[in-house]
């Protein structure tokens, strides 16, 4: 294991101590490496225009016509924007995707540790200043909410609880539509929804995270592993598919590694074609690389193409 790649999480037990350990270590890594990515007091981690109303100005050419402020147009004769205010406490929700098939792995870790690593980085992130997370895992079988809640001691029982739960059940589907779906209800102000999953399977979501874009922020992370987008030149192999429970017997010819590359290349185009459709910024993280320096990366190229926040907020 690299200094880099996220401890294990296979205990699934709350009072394991290894559990605790796993945790310890992957808390001073997200510290020492995004501590100062964020500076100031910022609304969250994908810059947006805020949600309450400010002062209206003159409309400049790329103003968001969205925000024309009539009332004021009208009597001044004159076009302008209502510029918005940033909130100044940002609540996050995590879509955790724990389904069957983020239990598997081939490279540094498995895809479930990076689910798990990548909570860890969006809380620290995120909740700073009074910010509140809270978190939906599904697991296909179950959904567990974790209320939203602002604190250190909070956000260290919110990743113990994701880290410990359950595998699911060979043959039991994923369910990442139910656990967008469960963020709907009740309405809550706008925030930030983060949703982590390899997004294999149907994209059956789409309406579900659209309807969610309309009040809140959005983040996608994508977790893969080199296997989910290229077979291995194994010749004859059994696999075996833990959300449907069947299993196989193939011979990994030339032309199905070719087939099967080209379909799951298809499927990644899919999906990040329908996540950017839904206005979802796409961070992929893989087994196979440096997931801290990822989140780094994209964190840095968000905040430069958002522009840096001026007094504690974002430009408009």
């Amino acid at each position: 294991m690299t200094a880099n790649t996220p401890p294990s999480f296979r205990s699934g037990n709350l009072d394991d101590p290894r559990l605790s350990a796993a945790l310890k270590t992957l808390e001073l890594t997200v510290r020492r490496r995004l501590d100062g990515v964020l500076h100031g007091d910022h609304q969250g981690l994908i810059p947006g225009p805020g949600s309450e109303p400010g002062d209206a100005r003159l409309y400049q050419p790329g103003d968001d016509v969205r925000q024309m402020d009539w009332s004021v147009t009208a009597r001044t004769t004159h076009p302008h924007v209502r510029q918005m205010v940033a909130d100044r406490e940002l609540e996050t929700w995590i879509v955790a995707d724990l389904s069957a098939s983020l239990d598997f792995g081939t490279a540094d870790c498995e895809k479930r540790d990076l689910v798990i690593a990548a909570a860890a980085a969006i809380t620290h992130l995120t909740s700073c200043g009074g910010n509140r997370i809270g978190a939906v895992v599904t697991t296909g079988d179950k959904t567990i909410r974790i209320p939203a809640r602002s604190g250190r001691m909070h956000a260290h029982a919110l990743l113990r609880k994701i880290a410990a739960t359950p595998h699911a059940e060979d043959g039991v589907r994923g369910d990442l539509k139910g656990g967008i779906e469960s963020l709907r209800r009740p309405q809550r102000k706008r925030g930030l929804a983060v949703v982590i999953s390899d997004f294999l399977g149907p994209i059956d979501w789409q309406r579900s995270l659209r309807a969610i874009s309309n009040r809140h922020d959005l983040l996608a992370v994508e977790v893969l592993d080199p296997r989910d987008l290229e077979l291995p030149d194994v010749g004859n192999v059994v696999l075996h598919d833990p959300e449907t429970g069947r299993t196989r017997e193939f011979n990994v010819s030339p032309e199905l590694r070719a087939d099967f590359a080209d379909a799951a290349q298809q499927h990644r185009i899919d999906v990040e074609q329908t996540l950017r459709s839904c206005g979802a910024p796409v961070l992929t993280l893989r087994t196979d690389r440096d997931w801290i320096s990822d989140v780094v990366r994209f964190v840095a190229t968000r905040r430069t193409s958002f522009g840096a926040p001026v007094n504690g907020a974002p430009r408009q």
